[in-house]
């Protein structure tokens, strides 16, 4: 069995490999992509996988967009980590998902109705209802931060950026730093995305906190932030394009 990994984390593309490894099936892993743009042209430059791995989530969008560019007609499990109304559209629709952290026996199921599956291309019917979920998901109000011993909420439209460093998530105020119980991936899915970008792998930053944009080498951008702390914020070369076109809205 023939499988594409898409998907822009790379400890979660180690933990499937693993889990792939100690199923029942024998798979060779084509190539793992980050991607929109980068899995669109592998897909049309590229012989048809078996199977496609797929998250939600990818490093310059949402993978949704891949179906709305060319026609996609390989089996696909998606990878997500988002809420329950998201994860029911999958159900509804009979579209096969692996909620993170994946599961061995999870996947294992996966597999197997994927085996016994006949199923093609997404109809853009769930496509629509899919994209329109998420969108339902994506305004959130507040969020729960440590502080001391507890915890306590904190507005969203509090905050300037959140990173992401030695597996902790961090979110900056004007005036203090929390620990957010949450991935960065968890957290980007639930927040307003008219407010919030994702610039890179580690970093979302409110359009509010945006000070000034510098160019960048390498076809990307710098931004001046309030209250940066020491961090750099530099826009990932595939989302720079993205970037512009969501400062302009």
């Amino acid at each position: 069995m023939q499988i594409l990994i898409i998907e822009d984390e790379p400890r979660a593309v180690n933990q499937l490999q693993n889990l792939l490894s100690k199923s029942a099936f024998d798979f060779q892993l084509l190539d793992v992509i980050d991607t929109v743009e980068d899995t669109i042209n592998w897909l049309q430059e590229n012989t048809t996988p078996d199977l496609i791995f797929m998250d939600i989530q990818l490093a310059d969008g949402l993978s949704f967009e891949i179906f709305q560019k060319i026609e996609v007609t390989t089996p696909i499990i998606f990878t997500t980590a988002f809420d329950q109304y998201a994860i029911q559209a999958f159900k509804v629709n009979s579209i096969d998902y692996l909620l993170k952290p994946i599961q061995q026996n999870d996947l294992d199921i996966a597999l197997h109705k994927f085996v016994k599956s006949n199923k093609k291309n997404i109809e853009p019917l769930i496509l629509k209802e899919l994209l329109n979920s998420m969108q339902t998901s994506q305004k959130r109000a507040g969020i729960l931060v440590k502080e001391g011993s507890g915890f306590v909420q904190i507005r969203t439209s509090e905050l300037l950026y959140m990173y992401s460093q030695d597996s902790i998530t961090f979110g900056i105020t004007h005036n203090k730093r929390f620990i957010i119980d949450e991935t960065i991936d968890n957290l980007f899915n639930s927040l307003d995305d008219t407010k919030f970008y994702r610039i890179n792998r580690g970093q979302i930053i409110s359009k509010t906190a945006i000070q000034r944009i510098e160019p960048y080498f390498n076809h990307r951008v710098k931004l001046a932030i309030s209250n940066p702390r020491d961090q750099e914020f530099i826009v990932s070369r595939q989302k720079t394009s993205d970037f512009k076109e969501w400062m302009n809205k």
